[in-house]
C-alpha cells in the first residue's frame, strides 16, 4: 500500500510519537522511510540567522537528532534515509514529498489554540492543504 513514507521531524518529543507510527507503517508495508529535518531560516531581512557557521552547527545538530530517532525506533530491515534541508518547513516538506514520491506523510502536531494558532498556523495543516499524499497527523 505504501512504498515511501516521509517523517518530518523537528526533534521534539511529539516527533517521537509520530516516529512510532511511521516506522510501524514502514515495517508493515515494507516501505522505505525518509526522515526529514528542516532548519528554518530567519524570516527577517538581512543576514540574521544565515551565518554559515551557525547554519552548519544547526544542520549537524538536526542530523544527529534525526539519526538518533532512526537508531532508536527503526525496526530491523526498514530502509531509512536521513536528510536535513534549509528553508520554510511547510514548503520544504511539500517539495520533498514530490521529490521522493512519498505516498504517506506521518507528522506530529501540537495542540495549539487561540491567538498562537491564528498567528503561526500549523505546519501540518499547511502540508495537508498542499500535497496530494495522505497525511497521518499524530497529536501529542
Amino acid at each position: 500500500m505504501y512504498d515511501t513514507i516521509l517523517l518530518p521531524t523537528d526533534g521534539s518529543e511529539a516527533t517521537t510519537d509520530a516516529a512510532a507510527h511511521a516506522f510501524s507503517h514502514a515495517k508493515r508495508y515494507d516501505a522505505a522511510i525518509h526522515v526529514l529535518s528542516v532548519v528554518e531560516l530567519a524570516s527577517s531581512p538581512g543576514t540574521a540567522g544565515r551565518d554559515e557557521e551557525k547554519l552548519d552547527k544547526r544542520r549537524r545538530e538536526r542530523m544527529a537528532t534525526a539519526e538518533r530517532l532512526v537508531e532508536e525506533h527503526a525496526p530491523v530491515g526498514v530502509d531509512a534515509t536521513v536528510v536535513v534541508e534549509f528553508g520554510s518547513p511547510a514548503r520544504v516538506i511539500t517539495e520533498y514529498v514530490t521529490e521522493v514520491g512519498a505516498d504517506l506523510v506521518v507528522m506530529s502536531t501540537r495542540a495549539r489554540g487561540g491567538v498562537e494558532r491564528f498567528i503561526f498556523g500549523s505546519i501540518t495543516e499547511q502540508v495537508i492543504q498542499t500535497i496530494d499524499a495522505p497525511v497521518l497527523a499524530v497529536q501529542r
